[in-house]
């Protein structure tokens, strides 16, 4: 047995004695169902860095150019599918009586995939806020009809339902999520780079509080050192092998 062998068989055992597990996931489950990194690769976009255009201080001075980006984003994001990860902790939410699952990714895969219990620490891409009234629309239109869109209910503009540069997570948000830890028995780490704040503490947090925690993804995080199980493989493989269609938890 070789040594991801070994450690899938311990995750395994650990993962199936919990009944209350928290998973958090990044982008690393989301590329592979080819889901690009936006960092500009082709035409207008190469001139721009995520950072210039992902901040309110860039949609207010030009939310044509920002949506025009936005609408290029869902675009390129339009055809994936989720992939054997995602199904596989849609298995598992349906199997563990508590599961807590958070995501960094804004493209809705792990809904599509039937999460229906999901944290979206980011926002959603698929969705448009208001500017005005806070309304919130749900569209997958590509390309979008007007850009910028204005809101149904109020004629105002909308704007990206996601976080960006320079905003803040609500902390009622963060407050659920650290809540969901508190009273986990397994923490789930999923393709997240670990340096992007605050999800990249909260493995940290779950250690903390004598937590078991589980990390999967082929790359090498600052807190790999940290955790309980690391495996270094694609999300995609592992997760299939962890949770089975006949699991059950009382």
């Amino acid at each position: 047995m070789t040594e991801t062998e070994e450690k899938v068989v311990q995750a395994r055992e650990v993962v199936e004695s919990a009944s209350n597990i928290v998973v958090l996931t990044g982008a690393g489950i989301s590329s592979e169902s080819g889901v690009p990194t936006f960092r500009g690769q082709e035409g207008l976009w190469q001139n721009y860095r995520p950072e210039e255009l992902a901040t309110p201080e860039a949609f207010w001075k030009d939310p044509k150019l920002v949506w025009e980006w936005y609408d290029w984003r869902r675009n390129a994001v339009k055809d994936a599918k989720p992939n054997p990860g995602h199904y596989a902790l849609a298995e598992l939410e349906n199997n563990v009586p508590n599961l807590t699952l958070v995501t960094q990714n804004i493209d809705g895969l792990h809904q599509m995939a039937g999460s229906s219990n999901v944290t979206e620490m980011h926002g959603n891409l698929w969705q448009i806020r208001c500017t005005k009234c806070g309304d919130i629309e749900q569209n997958f239109d590509v390309p979008l009809a007007e850009l910028p869109p204005k809101c149904k209910k109020c004629g105002e503009m909308g704007r990206p339902n996601v976080v960006w540069f320079g905003e803040m997570i609500e902390m009622s948000l963060i407050d659920k999520v650290l809540k969901a830890i508190e009273e986990c028995h397994v923490m789930l780490i999923i393709g997240t780079s670990g340096v992007v704040e605050p999800a990249a503490s909260m493995g940290l947090v779950a250690k903390q509080t004598d937590k078991t925690v589980i990390e999967i993804n082929p790359e090498e995080t600052p807190s790999s050192g940290l955790y309980d199980i690391v495996i270094r493989e694609k999300s995609g493989e592992i997760l299939p092998l962890l949770f089975t269609s006949n699991r059950t938890l009382s």
